[in-house]
């Protein structure tokens, strides 16, 4: 076997996906390898975590598992519209930028129209600027908003901004599709309930993350408006996200629902993100990008010094604006936070000698 490149004992800050299963899902797994069980969704294991998603949300509504955020953004989109509509996203957004062009795969190919919007959100004026572009049938016909929370990059929306894009899609006949990655994310920045950022601000469905909090593996699609998951499983089949053994993904969704460890997971990669971005404030030649809202940290540092922070062994995208992306996930920690920020002040510090001007390590 060749050579690791990354240091395991080593906490990274590429992505919440670097970060291994949280206990409470681990365990739920394990208690659901006990003996055999119905296959294709038809265990115990899948209705309580669909009656438990039902509960956090208040509301009946349908649940759908699948393996990853591209199936469950593109089938969920699939569903919403057919193959002559569009579908208007932020211009940072994933669906657009990183799927792969799954969203039109799926969809038989729905076009994507980009919306701009300051922060990574999308702003009402727009979307309500590209329904009203064209009305003739020479071009797609806006059918869906997708919106992403929290967004690409790092900020959430707020219950008021849901609201108001709300009137909006209202206004045009827009289906309201929810990108969720980071939803659990956006819930503890938010300090609302889950409904508030969802189906009481028009979401029609939503893909709710789970890897990045502390899953093995797995999303739950989430349709508040039951009506729209007609034959959905269909969908899911076709695409290859029918699991054979759904216990185990259903499982962990079980593991941290039940105690909680969906929005204390999220807190705590919200709160090293916040400690984070206020340690790299205080050296000097470093420009935060956008204001941390949820659990990443987007930094212009220079390129020198990035590629230093590499050889050292650490891990993080640059991406978005050209700044370092440096995302904390479940299990970072205070200490991971100190020991990347020792690097980067003493690199900086390396870099400021001919100037005189020292940062303090």
């Amino acid at each position: 076997m060749g050579e690791i490149s990354i240091t395991a004992d080593r906490h990274q800050f590429a992505s919440d996906n670097y970060a291994g299963a949280c206990p409470e899902a681990w365990q739920a797994m394990a208690e659901a390898n006990r003996g055999h069980a119905p296959a294709y969704g038809d265990d115990d294991w899948t209705a309580r975590a669909s009656g438990l998603l039902r509960e956090l949300f208040e509301v009946d509504c349908e649940v759908f598992f699948v393996f990853n955020g591209t199936a469950a953004n593109a089938l969920a989109l699939a569903s919403l519209c057919q193959s002559y509509h569009g579908i208007i996203c932020h211009e940072l957004a994933h669906v657009e930028t990183d799927e792969c062009g799954a969203p039109e795969f799926f969809s038989n190919g729905t076009k994507i129209l980009l919306a701009q919007g300051e922060a990574g959100r999308i702003h009402p004026e727009a979307v309500h600027q590209l329904v009203t572009k064209r009305s003739d049938i020479h071009y797609p016909k806006p059918r869906v908003l997708s919106l992403t929370q929290a967004t690409e990059v790092g900020t959430v929306y707020s219950v008021a901004q849901l609201q108001a894009l709300q009137e909006v899609a209202q206004r045009h006949g827009l289906r309201v599709h929810m990108d969720g990655a980071r939803f659990s994310n956006a819930v503890a920045a938010a300090g609302v309930a889950p409904k508030d950022l969802t189906w009481k601000v028009g979401v029609d469905v939503l893909c709710f993350g789970g890897t990045k909090i502390g899953m093995a593996f797995g999303e739950a699609i989430v349709f508040f408006n039951r009506e729209l998951a007609h034959e959905f499983a269909y969908r899911c089949k076709q695409a290859g996200q029918l699991a054979s053994k759904m216990r185990f993904l259903a499982a962990q969704w079980v593991g941290i629902l039940e105690s909680g460890a969906w929005l204390r997971n999220a807190t705590q990669a919200n709160r090293c993100a916040l400690l984070l971005e206020s340690r790299l404030r205080e050296i000097p030649g470093l420009e935060i990008l956008w204001d941390c809202e949820a659990n990443s940290v987007f930094v212009m540092i220079p390129e020198e010094i990035r590629n230093q922070l590499r050889a050292k062994g650490w891990r993080f995208y640059t991406f978005i604006g050209g700044g370092a992306r440096l995302m904390c996930s479940w299990d970072t920690t205070e200490a991971d936070v100190e020991a990347i920020v020792h690097d980067i002040k003493e690199l900086m510090n390396q870099r400021s000698v001919k100037t005189g001007t020292r940062v303090e390590v």
